[in-house]
């Protein structure tokens, strides 16, 4: 029962603030009037003056969409009911609304409605100046706590706007970090897979067979891997245990020949002064080339280049414009090449940009293809939050 009425209120803050603005109205005038304590510019019956007061407390209802029905109405409760306390209440009404700059005016009216009921008043000692003071106090001064209260008001739906606006950025930069690991996880694996799927069908060498089918197990076996621990470090920055980093470059450039690229390694790096992030950005740059290749120009020449200059590493995959000749197993046209996706290389780039590098790629001279990186040896550092 609690918690419901609590989302009730949470869900009709508003109307009901007005209504206890309206029934304050009501019990400050009404039982004055009925005791004979209320007095009036005009003699007026006692049903005019009640009349009033109740269209001063319907005008708090409607303060949100137009200031003067409750500038009007709490004027001329005070004006012929002789209710002051009214005004304050109206004068706090108004900007806690809308803001003091925009209703400058009505609290003006207000203000001088005060003066002139105080100067008239049987129970006042009519000093001009303590008319003015009280007028000041009474009107001016809730009219300037409803404009902190307005402009508080906005501060927190400023910031709950720059909340939500942080907490969809934060989830759209970690769905990219995921498709990025899935992407270069398992587009790698299952082209690897299919290409010595491919190879099978086109031998009849049995050894050959059983070698194609363990690399083909091996490579699944090593993606599920991947996903199993990409998917327990999904809310982490950290990168999984598994993550391969530059020494597994070598290993990628097997695989490759073994599956009918013509690849060569220069490989020079300084791997105990590499973070694991950038050596894995490192991985991936080699990852991305070589798939690209076994998926567009499989039958060109490939040169993959890792090595360490200063204090960056250079990666880069740069493949001939036409194919080769030479004794190289062709790989079969069964891979998907995907033209136009893109997601590889643009995930490729933000991953390198992570890591305080960039990332080039575009068509060679000779027609072929080139992908190059350059990272540094640690990723930089991070502000603080």
């Amino acid at each position: 029962m609690g918690e419901n009425w609590a989302r009730l209120v949470e869900r009709r803050r508003d109307t009901l603030g007005d209504v206890l603005l309206a029934l304050a109205v009501l019990a400050f005038a009404v039982p004055a009037i009925l005791t004979g304590r209320s007095f009036s510019l005009m003699p007026v019956p006692e049903t005019v003056r009640l009349a009033v007061s109740s269209a001063a407390a319907a005008a708090m209802l409607v303060r949100r969409r137009t200031p003067w029905p409750l500038v009007t109405g709490t004027a001329a409760c005070a004006l012929f009911a002789g209710q002051l306390v009214p005004l304050t209440l109206a004068a706090y009404a108004l900007t806690a609304e809308r803001g003091g700059r925009h209703r400058l005016g009505a609290v003006a009216a207000l203000a001088g409605a005060y003066v002139v009921v105080d100067r008239v008043s049987p129970y006042t000692d009519h000093a001009p100046l303590l008319a003015i003071i009280w007028a000041a106090a009474l009107v001016c001064l809730p009219a300037l706590v409803g404009h902190w209260v307005w402009r508080y008001r906005a501060m927190i739906r400023e910031l709950r706007e720059r909340g939500r606006a942080d907490q969809e950025q934060a989830a759209a930069l970690e769905r990219r970090r995921i498709a990025r690991e899935l992407h270069d996880t398992v587009t790698h694996a299952v082209t690897v897979m299919v290409l010595n799927a491919g190879l099978i069908q086109d031998t009849e060498d049995l050894g050959e067979i059983r070698k194609l089918a363990r690399a083909i197990e091996d490579k699944g076996v090593r993606a599920l891997t991947e996903l199993r621990e990409l998917l327990t470090a999904l809310r982490s920055s950290d990168l999984p245990p598994s993550a391969e980093s530059v020494e597994g470059i070598p290993r990628l450039v097997e695989e490759g020949r073994a599956t009918g690229l013509r690849v060569a390694l220069h490989y020079e790096v300084a791997e105990e002064a590499l973070s694991r992030q950038a050596g894995h950005a490192c991985y991936r740059v080699v990852q991305e080339g070589l798939n690209n290749v076994r998926r567009h120009a499989p039958g060109t020449d490939v040169q993959v280049v890792c090595e360490t200059r200063g204090e960056t590493l250079n990666v880069s995959v740069v493949n001939s414009g036409e194919s080769g000749g030479g004794g190289g197993r062709a790989a079969p046209a069964r891979v998907p090449a995907h033209e136009g996706s893109g997601y590889g290389l643009t995930g490729l780039s933000e991953r390198v940009e992570l890591q305080g590098g960039r990332l080039t790629y575009g068509p060679t001279a000779d027609g072929g293809f080139a992908i190059h990186a350059v990272i540094p040896y640690r990723p930089p550092e991070r502000p603080a939050r």
